[in-house]
């Protein structure tokens, strides 16, 4: 009996280990899906403020520009600071 106890031993850590990989690499993903967000929200806002900037910026383009800095604000509040 003590080899099968040894074997569920060791099942038991590479389990342990197998899911701790899993989860690593999950964080990695969630991390780069907010990166590519928070990267696409730059070029959203600064798009917004070249049109603003411009004169060519609509009566909804100080509101997109608010939505954007609070989905930044957000971001950074959840991530770290951006830069």
């Amino acid at each position: 009996m003590g080899l099968v106890n040894k074997l569920k031993e060791q099942a038991a850590v590479a389990g342990a280990a197998a899911k701790d990989a899993v989860e690593k690499g999950q964080e990695r993903v969630d991390d780069a899906q907010a990166k590519r967000h928070a990267d696409a929200v730059l070029h959203d806002l600064g798009l917004q403020v070249l049109l603003e900037r411009t004169g060519r910026g609509s009566v909804e383009t100080a509101g997109v520009i608010d939505a954007k800095l609070a989905d930044l604000a957000a971001y950074e509040a959840e991530h770290g600071p951006l830069g």
